[in-house]
């Protein structure tokens, strides 16, 4: 981003754009229509136009502010503002000048909340062979260079800095996953917490309905340690005394110093961690750094339909704020602008994916009434000509599935309800889903309902979910992801065996024969995942050529925190069995893996010598998969690195990392 600044994007110059280019696809003079009393403040002069001689929490985020369920400091703001505190967010702080932006709202009265944005920025910047992106979905215009690496550790610091009597509270993806001692693909070392990187004063993981509200009462008279502790769906660093206290309770796990020395304890530290995180009712758990120890509090139970509808009917306007006008469309708005999230929470658990280490692994669905009335609000939308496109969330056709026996399940601590089988206790049935299928489709102003979220085949039951889709619901081309095509790569992805898919593909096949359509099945695939060799991306080759697939959805695999894939990529080992797994660990392995996705004549001549390896020769050129699958497919299948990242602030760091030997 070479000669702009955030100065010269503030007064509406941003280059390569007219002025009177629409923000993000809005009519500038529609966002106008609209008081900016409608939107969370961003301004002194917003503030002042409210009437306010103080801010109560002053939110910053690495991404545009877009007013919008699908945006997570939107949603935060929004439920303070609901409880009756004053909210103002300060959306990517220019962190490279004099912090102007920084200082310009004040201090809060209760705390500062800091959040990278919907997106690990390290994931945001760089793509899986670590090149620097050159944009970014979540700034207007798709302009990238907006927010720094490691986003979180970089905006706590600057504002330990300048207010260091200021709680500072950190959430969002990034903080989430990377609250205890994790592999970093993009220094390729462990890291600490990030409790211990940033210095901030306490971390809010997974989705903060709850714990936000929470949080701030406690602050209401000041920091109170003794009773942020007590709170559930934190974490915060405290001395060994503190954890002695704690007794039988909290689960200890091995110190970041001995997951430096010993690969072998960091796969145990993520087994203990999964594990837990897959019960219905956890523990706390203790991990030491240094001479301290970083301490998270088991999480709230899994929303109520009650509580998730809470959070999605707040007065949200659904739009970008004003200030982007004549800047040009945020992208991630724009995909998102016209469809509805049913459900929170996966429990398809596949290993590269952070949605249920995130989100957790027990389904909260949205009432029906609550998504009609967003249908309904969407249709007035400026733009809204009909077309919804997509209904779903984390898996498209997890709506209202759950254990018929709870108690079975609060037993349970299967990281998968569907992997290596269906769990016989899962009620996988459609009906309700299906039922909220026709119900949209049949409100005015809707002329169709795309799904558009990933379909998990399967979650299949009795009920004809696949033909309702293919006739009603798909624009001409349905997108799964099997991932792979050979079973022992399959096997560490926690997916299905590709049988399942071959099933799937002949009855795609069999009802757009029947009903006349030119439809098409469009498969996701991922490189490079441990396990797979390139013996094993020849065989998807050529399995893929047999099946007559012209692969559009591919994607390098990226190790993100949190995953078990990330663990057995640094490690090389599956910390479940202990048995060794191979890696492509450099950038030209990787490379050569993903060649196989495009580039046929290359399969010929490096396989011509391998006994029993037969090569096809028809396949085509498709398109690399957007790094912008977090929500849908997992965020391990994003990209992230090369180049030098900008630095600055989040050059200074007080914790350590150990690059692996």
């Amino acid at each position: 981003m070479k000669g702009i600044s955030h100065a010269a994007l503030s007064q509406g110059k941003n280059p390569g754009r007219n002025a009177g280019t629409p923000a993000s696809g809005v009519p500038t003079s529609v966002a106008s229509r609209r008081p900016l009393s409608d939107w969370l403040p961003t301004s002194v002069r917003e503030i002042k136009a409210l009437g306010w001689e103080w801010v109560d929490v002053i939110l910053f985020t690495g991404d545009a502010y877009v007013d919008h369920p699908s945006f997570g400091p939107a949603v935060i703001g929004r439920l303070l503002q609901a409880e009756g505190y004053r909210v103002a967010i300060v959306p990517q702080p220019n962190w490279r000048d004099d912090l102007r932006d920084f200082t310009k709202l004040g201090r809060p009265r209760l705390f500062f909340g800091v959040s990278a944005g919907n997106m690990d920025s390290m994931v945001n910047h760089y793509t899986a062979n670590l090149r620097l992106r050159s944009d970014d979905a979540y700034t207007a215009g798709g302009v990238a260079g907006f927010r720094p690496d490691y986003a979180v550790t970089t905006y706590t610091r600057i504002l330990k800095r300048l207010y260091p009597d200021v709680p500072v509270i950190i959430g969002g993806i990034e903080a989430s996953l990377r609250r205890f001692t994790h592999y970093d693909y993009w220094s390729d070392s462990l890291k600490p917490s990030v409790l211990v990187d940033s210095g901030a004063d306490l971390l809010i993981y997974g989705m903060g309905d709850k714990v936000i509200g929470e949080v701030a009462r406690a602050l209401h008279n000041g920091f109170n340690a003794k009773l942020l502790r007590k709170l559930r769906q934190v974490a915060f660093i405290a001395d060994t005394a503190y954890v002695e206290r704690m007794g039988d309770e909290v689960i200890r796990l091995h110190s970041y110093e001995q997951c430096l020395q010993e690969p072998k304890a960091f796969g145990e530290n993520f087994v203990k961690i999964e594990t837990e995180s897959n019960k219905m009712e956890q523990r706390p758990l203790a991990e030491p750094v240094g001479e301290r120890w970083v301490v998270v509090n088991a999480p709230h139970a899994t929303l109520t339909e009650a509580e998730l509808d809470r959070s999605f009917d707040l007065p949200y306007t659904r739009l970008p704020h004003p200030r982007y006008e004549g800047k040009g469309p945020i992208p991630a708005y724009e995909m998102i602008k016209f469809s509805v999230n049913l459900h929170r929470g996966c429990f398809g658990g596949c290993s590269f994916c952070t949605i249920s280490a995130h989100q957790g692994k027990f389904i909260s669905s949205r009432s029906e009434s609550s998504i009609l009335r967003e249908v309904e609000a969407l249709t007035h939308l400026p733009g809204f000509k009909g077309y919804l496109s997509d209904l779903g969330g984390p898996s498209a056709n997890m709506y209202r599935m759950h254990g018929r026996n709870q108690a079975a399940c609060a037993r349970c601590t299967r990281a998968s309800c569907a992997f290596p089988k269906l769990c016989p206790n899962l009620d996988n049935s459609h009906a309700a889903l299906l039922s909220l299928y026709r119900k949209v489709t049949a409100m005015p102003g809707i002329k169709k309902a795309f799904i558009g979220s990933g379909i998990r085949y399967d979650l299949f039951d009795s009920q004809d979910y696949l033909r309702e889709v293919v006739l009603r619901h798909v624009s001409g081309r349905l997108k799964v992801a099997p991932e792979h095509t050979e079973d022992h790569v399959l096997q560490l992805m926690r997916k299905p065996p590709f049988e399942m898919f071959r099933r799937l593909n002949a009855d795609f096949c069999q009802i757009c024969q029947q009903e006349g359509l030119r439809y098409q099945l469009i498969p996701y695939f991922i490189s490079s995942h441990p396990g797979c060799t390139e013996r094993d991306m020849e065989a998807l080759s050529r399995e893929t050529t047999q099946l007559d697939f012209h692969l559009e959805q591919v994607q390098d695999f990226t190790p993100t925190p949190m995953t078990l894939s990330s663990v057995m990529f640094y490690t090389g080992i599956d910390p479940y069995t202990g048995e060794k797994v191979y890696v492509a660990r450099t950038q030209e392995e990787k490379r050569r893996q993903k060649s196989y996705f495009f580039s046929r004549p290359s399969i010929s001549k490096r396989f011509s010598n391998m006994p029993g390896r037969g090569v096809s020769t028809r396949f085509s050129r498709g398109t690399q998969r957007s790094g912008t699958s977090d929500t849908v497919h997992g965020a391990g299948k994003t990209g992230h690195v090369s180049g030098k990242p900008l630095r600055d602030f989040s050059n200074d760091r007080p914790g350590k990392s150990h690059r692996r030997k």
